[in-house]
C-alpha cells in the first residue's frame, strides 16, 4: 500500500512566549501543560494532552539550550545555530533578565556569593516563588554586577550595551549594582516597609547627582558605580553650617520661610528641634565620605529623621516644605553666600537627599 507524506523542513525557530514564561518561573512541564490546556481547546486542533506535553518538552529543551547564550545576550544575535527574527531575540533577552521586585528586595542585603545562593531556599519559601526562578534572578544580578563593576563610563549605558536591555530595565539593574557596590544597609527590620522601587528610585537619584556621571562631576571617565570622591571631599566643608552662629542664622531664615505654610504646632516642632535636625542632615552629608557611615544612609534617614517626624505627626507635605526651605534658606547663610563652589556642592547634595527622604517617608 502506498502512502503520500508531505514534509516541510525549515530552520526558523518558533518560540511560544507563554511557555517561555512558564520555564522562567520554574514551572514543571506538567504544570506548564495544564496551564496551556486551560487556555486552549485541544479538540479544536485535533490534539491530545500528550501532544501538548510533547510540545512543552520540546520548548523546554530549546530554552535549556539557549540559556548559555542568554548569559551573554549579544551572542544570541550572532550565533548561527538557531534562526530567530530580531523581535524574538529581544523578547527572549528582556524576559530572561526580567525579575520579581520582591526577590531582588531580598538580594539587596546579601553578598553575591555561593553561600547566599544556597540560602535562596528561604526566599523561595517565604515568597512562594520557585527556587529555580530565584536562582536565575540571583545569577543574573551577579552576572551583571561582575561584568560592569570595574567599567568606566555610565553604568546604565554599560548594562544596555553588554546585556542588550531596554532602558527602563537597564536603569533598574543600574540601581541594583549601585546599591550592592556601595553596600548600603537595606535589611534592617525598620526598613522592611520600603520596596524595591523605593530603593531603586533613591539609588538612581544618587547615580545621577552623586556619582561620576553627574553633570557637576569633572571626571566622567571614572566608574559611576562609585560616588564622586571629589564631591564627597568638598561635602565635608558643609560641616561649618553646624556652628552656633550659622545655625541661629539658618533657624531665623527657616522660621520666616515656613511660617506661612506650616501648622503652628509643626512650626514649633521645627523651631524647638532645629539644631538637632540640622546637625543630623549635615552629619549624614559628612558621613558619606566614610564608607562605614555611608552604608547606613537609609537607616540613618529613617531612625534620625523620619521616626521623629512621624512622632510629631508631620504630613509628607510638611516634610517636603521643611526640606525645601532647609535647602534654599541655607544658601542665604553667609558661609554659602561667600562661597559659590560650596553652595553648588550643597545643592548637589540636598536635591538628591530631599528626593530620597520623601521617597522613604511613609504615606
Amino acid at each position: 500500500m502506498m502512502y503520500e507524506i508531505e514534509v516541510f523542513v525549515g530552520n526558523h525557530c518558533f518560540i511560544n512566549p507563554e511557555i517561555f514564561e512558564h520555564w522562567l518561573k520554574g514551572c514543571t512541564v506538567s504544570d506548564a501543560a495544564r496551564v496551556q490546556q486551560a487556555k486552549t481547546s485541544l479538540k479544536a486542533y485535533g490534539a491530545t494532552l500528550e501532544d501538548l506535553i510533547s510540545d512543552v518538552v520540546d520548548h523546554y529543551r530549546l530554552f535549556a539550550a539557549l540559556e548559555e547564550m542568554l548569559k551573554t545576550p549579544p551572542q544570541l544575535s550572532h550565533q548561527l545555530v538557531y534562526q530567530f527574527d530580531p523581535e524574538t531575540i529581544n523578547m527572549l533577552i528582556q524576559k530572561y533578565y526580567h525579575f520579581d521586585p520582591t526577590v531582588i528586595r531580598e538580594v539587596f542585603g546579601r553578598k553575591l556569593n555561593a553561600r547566599n545562593r544556597k540560602d535562596l531556599d528561604d526566599i523561595s519559601d517565604e515568597l512562594n516563588i520557585p527556587l529555580k526562578s530565584c536562582r536565575r534572578q540571583f545569577d543574573n544580578v551577579k552576572r551583571v554586577f561582575k561584568t560592569v563593576e570595574d567599567m568606566s563610563g555610565h553604568l546604565m549605558d554599560n548594562i544596555k550595551t553588554h546585556f542588550c536591555l531596554r532602558k527602563n530595565l537597564a536603569k533598574e539593574y543600574a540601581a541594583i549594582v549601585f546599591i550592592i557596590n556601595n553596600r548600603f544597609e537595606t535589611g534592617k527590620k525598620k526598613l522592611s516597609y520600603l520596596t524595591f522601587t523605593d530603593f531603586a528610585i533613591c539609588a538612581n537619584y544618587m547615580i545621577s547627582n552623586w556619582s561620576y556621571s553627574s553633570e557637576d562631576c569633572h571626571n566622567h571617565e571614572d566608574m559611576d558605580v562609585d560616588m564622586d570622591r571629589n564631591f564627597l571631599l568638598d561635602l565635608r566643608e558643609v560641616k561649618a553650617l553646624t556652628e552656633k552662629d550659622y545655625i541661629e542664622e539658618h533657624r531665623g531664615l527657616m522660621r520666616r520661610a515656613l511660617q506661612p505654610v506650616l501648622r503652628e504646632r509643626a512650626l514649633n516642632d521645627m523651631d524647638g528641634n532645629f539644631r538637632a535636625v540640622s546637625k543630623t542632615i549635615i552629619n549624614i552629608a559628612y558621613g558619606l565620605n566614610h564608607s562605614r557611615e555611608s552604608r547606613d544612609i537609609f537607616i540613618d534617614i529613617y531612625e534620625k529623621l523620619i521616626e521623629q517626624w512621624i512622632q510629631w505627626m508631620w504630613t509628607k507635605s510638611e516634610v517636603s516644605a521643611f526640606l525645601t526651605a532647609f535647602k534654599d534658606t541655607a544658601l542665604q547663610v553667609d558661609i554659602f553666600r561667600s562661597n559659590a563652589k560650596l553652595a553648588k556642592v550643597w545643592e548637589r547634595y540636598m536635591v538628591t537627599f530631599c528626593h530620597c527622604v520623601l521617597q522613604m517617608f511613609p504615606v
